[in-house]
């Protein structure tokens, strides 16, 4: 072999390293954008196709997988295990916050990018301290201890949060002052409405006494608008960032077996991965993930009797179901999430995804 070719050689197998390493790098998130369509099954994510006016943003994914949702005691969980599951890796208890069965805290994924000097959010359409935003900042023993849940938040390592729930932190029966707790802890504070732009302290938004309104009710954009706000101010983190957002009410038209509900807030949620998606396709380092916690109502869209032609939407129960739930993921790390496996493998992936030092 002559010299030039060895040269040659060397040089092209020095290039093909190099493009392996770029590779792999680009396997590797920067950013996590968790969707939570609570309540959310495949008929649910169906109807986004029959009634929203544009074509669906689930139809922008190309990986999907399913993940079995039951709890550590239930066949059929509660958003609570639910979502301790994602925040935190474990099977649980239903009521459960981020505890395990042992009611002892778990450590969940906020810990974890933090730890790593990225930046955090939460968005929610419900309360605040409601069971999924909860599970990734609090460890109590039931959902429904909303004013201990509260407690949380302000020494939490979440940088950007909004939602309602304005009552658990200023008129409180044990008198504490959880809003002045925020502005000691560097926050800025905002009950009156989403702003257009944030300074660079921390930002709590508490912007309704408990839940946010229905979208039927005029919340307006609040759910799409808090993402692009979210995605903007965590976006100056160099280390990037985490951000979980969840459309809560798809879950309570559900519960109600309320048809028109349930759609209207899942193509809200929908409208919503839209702009994560979009800025995923600017931002080529963020992954894109969207679930649910469980089914809610068994709905169905059906046949209107012999009319093939005609959907008519139903429901089985007023309760949960034990369906097994789609997962959609988009971007580096993407393909971690194909195939079928527990809803605890959520944080798994997650934190495998990034491929950081754990501390």
């Amino acid at each position: 072999m002559s010299f030039k070719i060895k040269h040659l050689t060397a040089a092209l197998c020095i290039v093909a390293s190099t493009i392996g390493i770029a590779q792999q790098t680009e396997t590797q998130p920067k950013n996590i954008i968790l969707l939570i369509g609570d309540g959310m099954g495949l008929s649910e994510i169906s109807a986004a196709q029959f009634y929203g006016e544009k074509t669906s943003n689930f139809e922008k994914f190309n990986t999907i997988g399913l993940i079995k949702t039951s709890s550590a005691h239930h066949l059929v969980t509660d958003s609570a295990a639910g979502a301790t599951a994602f925040a935190c890796g474990i099977k649980s208890f239903n009521g459960a916050i981020g505890v395990d069965v042992d009611k002892k805290p778990a450590r969940n994924i906020i810990d974890y990018v933090s730890n790593q000097g990225m930046a955090t959010g939460l968005i929610s359409t419900s309360s605040i301290v409601h069971a999924t935003p909860a599970s990734f900042f609090a460890h109590v023993d039931s959902r429904r201890k909303y004013p201990e849940i509260a407690t949380y938040l302000p020494t939490s390592e979440i940088d950007f949060f909004a939602g309602g729930g304005l009552k658990f932190f200023e008129r409180r029966e044990d008198g504490k002052d959880l809003i002045a707790s925020f502005k000691e802890k560097g926050f800025e504070v905002t009950t009156d409405k989403l702003p257009l732009s944030t300074t660079t302290k921390k930002q709590a938004m508490l912007l309704a006494d408990d839940a946010m309104p229905k979208i039927s009710e005029d919340r307006g954009d609040f759910l799409p608008n808090a993402t692009s706000l979210a995605l903007d101010h965590l976006s100056k983190n160099k280390n990037g960032f985490f951000l979980m957002v969840e459309g809560s009410q798809i879950d309570w038209g559900g519960h109600a077996n309320d048809a028109d509900y349930l759609v209207s807030e899942l193509l809200d949620f929908d409208k919503t991965i839209g702009v994560a998606l979009a800025y995923a396709k600017k931002h080529k380092n963020t992954l894109v993930i969207v679930t649910a916690d469980h089914e809610t109502g068994g709905f169905t869209l059906a046949a209107d009797g012999t009319n093939y032609n005609k959907i008519k939407m139903s429901f089985s129960t007023g309760g949960h179901s034990a369906t097994m739930i789609p997962v959609f993921a988009k971007g580096p790390g993407a393909e971690k999430f194909a195939g079928i496996y527990e809803n605890t493998e959520i944080f798994t992936k997650m934190v495998s995804s990034l491929n950081k030092k754990k501390k």
